[in-house]
């Protein structure tokens, strides 16, 4: 199909004489109807959408789809074998359905006057940890970027990165073996100290070390996987800022605080909105095999995960547990909201949403 066609005259001037001349403009065919918006879009980030597949079924499946256990932090929830004529024949599902409702009782049991200690001791715990695990490794996952986005040589910048990568494909079972070889009253360092003249020490029951084994632990396993966003960010920027402030005479650091730093604050603002939504979280793995069980160091070695899997392991009604993560959740979706609030008064550039 083409549309009608435009004619022009042109006045064309020969020496003193002048002619017209009838044109028609040549109509372009109507291109052909375009696929779907939603369609172009996906053909166009199809590499993207790939690469994101494998962590989208990851959060559909161990997200999104047990979220209907939500309500057993508002159940006594009783395992039941389903009749016959049942829709389903699962005992977890028709056991979920047909439990009673209790309402708030189940978080009742987190603040009676006999749990009430225990729980604040876990609470302060696990914000503590958290506080100190945030501060800590952010400046160390930014120094170590900087560090090898500064070496010369990319072999050896890569070597680098990988070796203080590979921790964090270590697992903390590996990891409570070591500690538990290090520390234990017959392990290597008490050993060693026995051999010197020292006293032994009885890392399983003193308090104070391990406050400082959890922070040299999370340290060694996640700095250097930290630092992979902070030098991706650094490679980005344009080289050419870094050359012509060297010109001017700047130094390493007056560099990274005038331009290193203004590019890395947007990343650095947005992982910590992020944190601060997991402060009342905790690494399960990290806190519960590193101690090895010790009771004598529960008082400083347990978070709210490890209470929640405690209270599940002796006995205690499923909905007690339930209630304790889904007040977990709910607190840190307060902070993230919360927390972007506030970025977003002071900075709005630099919210989250």
């Amino acid at each position: 199909m083409f549309p009608e066609t435009e004619t022009a005259v042109l006045i064309v001037q020969l020496g003193g004489s002048s002619m017209s001349v009838e044109t028609s403009s040549v109509a372009e065919p109507v291109s052909k109807k375009r696929k779907g918006w939603g369609q172009d879009k996906i053909y166009t980030n199809l590499s993207y959408l790939t690469m994101v597949l494998p962590g989208a079924i990851w959060l559909l499946l161990f997200a999104y789809l047990p979220m209907p256990g939500i309500i057993l932090a508002f159940k006594t929830y009783r395992l039941q074998k389903p009749p016959a004529d049942f829709w389903i024949q699962n005992k977890f599902i028709y056991s979920l359905i047909k439990s009673p409702w209790v309402g708030l009782k189940n978080f009742e049991y987190l603040v009676l006057p006999s749990n009430m200690e225990s729980t604040i001791t876990y609470i302060r715990n696990t914000v503590l940890y958290n506080l100190l695990f945030m501060v800590v490794g952010l400046v160390l996952s930014v120094a170590l970027a900087v560090i090898i986005y500064e070496l010369t040589n990319r072999f050896w910048a890569k070597l680098y990165h990988s070796i203080l990568f590979l921790p964090y494909f270590i697992s903390w079972i590996v990891v409570a073996y070591v500690v538990y070889a290090l520390g234990s009253a017959n392990g290597i360092l008490n050993n060693l100290f026995q051999a010197i003249g020292w006293q032994p020490l009885e890392v399983y029951k003193l308090k104070s070390a391990w406050p400082v084994i959890f922070l040299l632990a999370n340290i060694w396993k996640y700095t250097g996987n930290g630092s992979i966003i902070y030098l991706a960010t650094i490679t980005s920027i344009d080289p050419e800022l870094f050359e012509a402030a060297a010109i001017d005479g700047a130094t390493k650091w007056k560099q990274f605080v005038h331009i290193t730093l203004p590019h890395l604050i947007p990343v650095i603002v947005l992982l910590q909105i992020l944190a601060v939504g997991r402060i009342f979280g905790s690494d399960f793995d990290m806190f519960y095999t590193l101690p090895n069980g010790a009771a004598t160091v529960k008082d400083v070695t347990y978070t709210l995960d490890v209470f929640v899997y405690s209270m599940l392991r002796s006995g205690a009604p499923v909905g007690y547990p339930a209630a304790a993560a889904f007040l977990q959740s709910i607190v840190g979706f307060v902070l993230i909201l919360i927390t972007n609030y506030v970025v977003r008064k002071t900075r709005p550039e630099l919210a989250l949403f």
